[in-house]
């Protein structure tokens, strides 16, 4: 079987995630800290936006690939793919312009919940 659709979000996922680890990098450097965060605000936030694309972003492509295996309709792999892609990038931009609530933020969650709810309805309820 040849996968199609997910090999694109996953290169597209990859490449943020490495952004988001180089923007880590970067703060590091920047504050001194080789380990940890050093209570440094900036790190603190740059090192949550890094791990919190890497706690969701993991399963997202599991179920992805679960999708695709089983022969999902195009549409519901991209919705699947669209959402994880345009909710990571709206969270890192959001949570990057400040460590409160935000429209892009809360956006990017919300995309992603809708993403993890759509696939398991989708595999759950036989919807591909």
């Amino acid at each position: 079987m040849t996968l199609t659709v997910l090999p694109y979000y996953a290169a597209a996922l990859a490449v943020m995630y490495v952004v988001l680890a180089g923007l880590v990098v970067r703060q590091r450097v920047k504050c001194r800290v080789g380990l940890g965060d050093g209570q440094q605000p900036a790190l603190v936030k740059a090192v949550r936006i890094h791990g919190n694309f890497a706690e969701y972003v993991p399963l997202l492509l599991i179920l992805l690939l679960i999708l695709e295996i089983q022969g999902a309709a195009l549409w519901q792999l991209h919705l699947i793919g669209g959402l994880t892609l345009a909710g990571r990038l709206s969270h890192a931009v959001g949570l990057s312009k400040t460590s409160g609530t935000s429209a892009p933020r809360m956006i990017g969650m919300l995309s992603t919940f809708v993403a993890l709810l759509s696939s398991a309805a989708f595999l759950v309820l036989g919807q591909v």
